[in-house]
């Protein structure tokens, strides 16, 4: 097998280049990668958090299998519920409270989502794909300049828990290299066992039994209830190109479609204000089809925070044509971390743009609402381009420029990754340099502007076929990295960064 991998950390993505290597096909790659991010990119994603992965066989029909965290309280007493910990995080411009400790734990989802990929999909074993990992886990991941950043950024969070990110109180530097055995022996359970351990089994009962104690939510019967979701992707027409991407109860996908199918009413290239106008249309939407199936109608305006989105993505094109596009997040992470797991759990009941009702407003089992939209764009039933982003609100603009690099300007998909983005919210359209924002400026628009490329705009990875070459862009916003997975017999082309 060959085929190429692009992902948000070098590291995760030769993982997934060495299964493909080793003969595995795209959706075992992309399992390999994510569980890979769990060790290098902690901050980012983690085993206590969830995800959607979109996978496409070799001239066949799509599929999105839906494992985000789901709310929690079957069986629990409300009024034992503690506080959530408002903690205030940084961006520098701009400062935000988030909610952490136990009561902000959701059921995670992504143990059963890797193993459900692997089991409906895959080609090889599951133990296979998690044991490179926990020897890193083991011997220890080197920490970026970006994945140093972010410690820093959660500290406070993590401040409110175990002080295992922490020594001395202060986050790791880049260059530290970070070990975790609790997490290697976790993730070999995981390839031993699979996923009952973690929502019937030890890890289970270890999670809830913290969670409880400390007041949060998570019962064993939440977690002994969690279900993978297969859901038919949405669907829209761009130009000349069918879209295909996350659907609802996730709004990013939704949001996606309405923004591409607003931009395809006016023939060419869409200028900068003319992708402004269809990001503003989307916070104006109230009643449109799009919207139609969300769970709360005023949802999809309210789906806006400036949080820098603790997300992570990847994205594989094997040679036999399977494609997979995988989103994964840990939320900014409760600074909870359950002794003898590794396991840091998420805090997406502390995320307010997750509960656009109230919080604790969701039933127990409810999907939590998500930015998140792995996406696939083809060209005459060919499959083109497989991309997916971190960013949380801005996932959608991030998403949609690319595309539009692409489909309407025909660049490389590495150029598309790398070309300057903006984002409109709330009167504001903040914009990165390169953009021409004359006509901007001439409509009255109040304008951000960026001194270069910045996380702000997302972490946007991508993959792409043009004929029989491959090729991936890796966002350099977010330490992005393309690798190949070459074997003797096959060549793939570009590889972009990495």
């Amino acid at each position: 097998m060959s085929g190429v991998v692009a992902a948000g950390h070098p590291v995760t993505a030769r993982a997934g280049a060495d299964v493909l290597r080793a003969g595995g096909n795209a959706v075992d790659a992309a399992v390999a990668a994510v569980l890979t991010s769990v060790v290098v990119e902690p901050m980012m994603t983690g085993l206590a958090g969830g995800g959607y992965l979109m996978v496409a066989p070799p001239g066949g029909e799509p599929t999105l299998l839906d494992f985000f965290v789901t709310a929690p309280g079957a069986g629990a007493d409300p009024a034992d519920r503690a506080p959530l910990l408002d903690v205030e995080v940084s961006f520098g411009d701009a400062v935000q409270v988030f909610g952490a400790g136990a009561a902000s734990c959701g059921v995670y989802g992504l143990p059963a989502g890797l193993a459900a990929a692997v089991r409906r999909f895959g080609t090889m074993p599951l133990g296979a794909l998690t044991a490179p990992a926990a020897i890193l886990a083991r011997e220890g991941a080197l920490i970026t300049e970006i994945q140093a950043g972010m410690f820093a950024l959660m500290a406070p969070i993590l401040a409110t828990g175990s002080t295992r990110y922490l020594a001395g109180g202060v986050p790791p530097a880049a260059g530290t290299v970070l070990r975790d055995p609790e997490l290697a022996d976790t993730l070999d359970l995981l390839g031993a066992e699979g996923p009952a351990p973690f929502y019937t089994g030890p890890v289970a009962a270890a999670v809830s039994d913290a969670l409880l104690a400390a007041g949060g939510l998570v019962t064993r019967a939440d977690l002994a209830a969690y279900q993978v979701v297969e859901r038919e992707p949405v669907r829209v027409r761009y130009r000349d190109c069918e879209v295909e991407t996350n659907p609802p109860p996730s709004a990013g996908g939704i949001l996606l479609a309405y923004a591409l199918a607003l931009l395809d009413r006016e023939p060419g290239p869409p200028d900068a204000l003319a992708l402004v106008r269809a990001m503003e249309a989307i916070q104006d939407a109230r009643d449109e089809e799009f919207f139609a199936e969300l769970p709360d109608p005023g949802f999809a305006r309210r789906f806006l925070s400036s949080r820098v989105g603790s997300t992570t993505h990847v994205s594989v094109l094997d040679a036999d044509g399977w494609a997979a596009s995988i989103t994964t997040s840990n939320g900014e992470g409760s600074g909870v971390l359950v002794p003898g797991t590794g396991l840091h759990l998420n805090n997406m009941l502390g995320e307010q743009d997750l509960s656009p009702l109230g919080f604790f407003s969701a039933p127990p089992g409810s999907r939590l609402p998500s930015a998140m939209a792995p996406t696939l764009v083809r060209r005459g039933g060919e499959l083109e381009l497989v991309l997916g982003s971190a960013g949380s609100n801005r996932i959608r603009s991030a998403l949609l420029q690319v595309i539009v690099n692409t489909v309407d300007l025909g660049m490389p998909v590495q150029a598309a990754v790398d070309a300057p983005r903006l984002h409109a919210e709330d009167g504001v359209v903040a914009v990165e340099p390169g953009i021409d924002t004359a006509a901007l400026a001439a409509t009255g628009h109040a304008l951000t502007r960026f001194r270069e490329r910045n996380t702000y705009f997302g972490g946007c990875q991508a993959v792409a076929r043009v004929g029989r070459l491959l090729s991936g862009g890796g966002d350099p916003r977010r330490g992005g990295a393309v690798v190949a997975g070459l074997t003797p017999d096959r060549h793939t082309g570009s590889t972009g960064r990495g």
